[in-house]
């Protein structure tokens, strides 16, 4: 089995950054692309960054894109995101998600692990 967990979420002001981490555990070796993913009350979940095995390969949600960075330290068993330039509506709860394909993907019906999500909150 697999455990996620997320950490770095908190309240910031618009404009500020944040950076959230996921360490993974566990059978760690099953894992190869990892994503993050974003949930705001009463809205669906949806993708906002993924990475490959080896993090050569990156994807962003246009939302996103420009703004926050997802990289990665396997050594570490460690995926980031950095979250530049936020606004208020990047307020939501962030998933972390790993697959054992290597491809990067952005449907959450194509991961297999999740962890239990870190809150965001942009807030003057």
């Amino acid at each position: 089995q697999v455990q996620l967990v997320e950490s770095g979420g908190g309240l910031v002001q618009p404009g500020g950054s944040l950076r959230l981490s996921c360490v993974a555990s566990g059978s760690t070796f099953s894992i190869n692309a990892m994503g993050w993913f974003r949930q705001a009350p009463g809205k669906e979940r949806e993708f906002a960054a993924a990475i490959g095995w080896n993090g050569g390969r990156t994807y962003y949600a246009d939302s996103v894109k420009g703004r926050f960075t997802i990289s990665r330290d396997n050594a570490k068993n460690t995926v980031y995101l950095q979250m530049n330039s936020l606004k208020p509506e990047d307020t939501a709860v962030y998933y972390c998600a790993g697959r054992h394909d290597f491809r990067v993907a952005a449907d959450v019906y194509q991961y297999d692990y999740w962890g239990q999500g870190t809150q965001v909150t942009v807030s003057s």
